[in-house]
């Protein structure tokens, strides 16, 4: 029962991205043009690759419990690794976001099909952790940029307003089998914060899935459009007198009703509520700390908050909808 996997270097590198291209915008448009060789003109004004691992303990998955001898219900609990790689960048009309995150459970989530044993596809249940791959993509353009003016900036409030789109796509080797598709469209708004930056989309999303359980042809779902909301955001923490910051998002998306028009698969398809996720990390900039060299290598703690995840509504016998988890890790800036 797979959904949005929003991390924080995605979210946080794309806002990042966008706040450098706003800056940027301001700065070019209130001096003087200047003759500048050709050969140091870059299409990009900002641009950052990054590599990176962590450890999530307790990760929680919807409808994976464990029974009581009392007869009640509790959510199964089980760690994951997580290697990612994100590139983000910044040009003259807007941002571009990238992600690709391979995830592995331990063992408490198997890898594993609904299929019958001796089908084409793998034989039922597997002792061993299922594996993920979640791709993200999130793009902007500055409406001030395309119009050549400040008309979408308010001082002290507001640097720029983008048009805001993007996709997410995953594939997982569970029972449940997801297959996740999404687009977002929609605006970017980029607040004038005076360090670090905050940034909020507004999106109109769609979503099309895949559930293992149910009975064919209603394997495919295709979920409501509704609205969904992104808060991001990276604060420098400079009175610490150490280069740490706070960094996170918070993502809203509200109830997207079924995926499924069969009757008789209603059981396994509840109507879904509203879904909210929330990560905060505190980063320390360890290359800066000890070589001087900063956005060079990271390290960082954090903890995620996940209610209804992926829309699912716990209930005294359906749980894993509710996560509350630690993680830590580290990033590499290759380039």
């Amino acid at each position: 029962m797979i959904g949005r996997v929003l991390l924080t270097a995605v979210l946080s590198l794309w806002a990042m991205a966008a706040a450098s291209a706003a800056d940027l915008e301001t700065t070019k448009k209130d001096k003087a043009p200047e003759a500048v060789p050709v050969k140091d003109v870059s299409f990009f004004l900002f641009s950052d690759t990054q590599i990176s691992y962590r450890y999530q303990f307790p990760t929680v998955s919807p409808g994976v419990q464990i029974l009581r001898p009392d007869g009640s219900f509790v959510s199964r609990e089980a760690p994951k690794q997580i290697l990612g790689i994100t590139h983000a960048d910044a040009w003259a009309y807007g941002t571009n976001f990238f992600a690709l995150d391979i995830l592995k459970s331990g063992s408490q989530f198997p890898a594993g099909t609904t299929n019958p044993p001796g089908s084409i596809a793998a034989p039922a249940f597997s002792d061993y952790g299922n594996t993920e791959a979640y791709g993200l993509y999130r793009g902007t353009l500055s409406l001030n940029a395309l119009t050549g003016s400040k008309a979408f900036a308010i001082p002290g409030f507001v640097k720029d307003v983008s048009l805001a789109f993007g996709f997410d796509a995953n594939s997982q080797n569970d029972a449940f089998g997801s297959k996740k598709r999404d687009v977002v469209g929609g605006l970017n708004f980029a607040f004038d914060v005076p360090a670090g930056f905050l940034n909020l989309s507004t999106h109109a999303y769609k979503e099309w899935n895949r559930n293992g359980f149910n009975l064919q042809p209603d394997r495919d779902q295709s979920f409501d459009v509704v609205p969904e909301f992104e808060l991001v955001y990276n604060f420098p923490l400079a009175f610490t007198n150490l280069p740490l910051s706070i960094t996170g998002f918070n993502n809203i998306v509200l109830p997207k009703g079924r995926g499924v028009q069969n009757v008789a698969d209603f059981a396994f398809n509840p109507k879904r509520g509203v879904e909210f996720l929330s990560r905060t990390n505190l980063v320390l900039d360890l290359g800066k700390l000890i070589y001087d060299q900063p956005n060079r290598v990271d390290v960082f703690i954090g903890f995620q908050y996940w209610l209804n995840k992926f829309g699912n509504v716990e209930t005294a016998s359906f749980k894993g909808t509710e996560e509350k988890s630690f993680l830590a890790g580290f990033a590499f800036h290759v380039f």
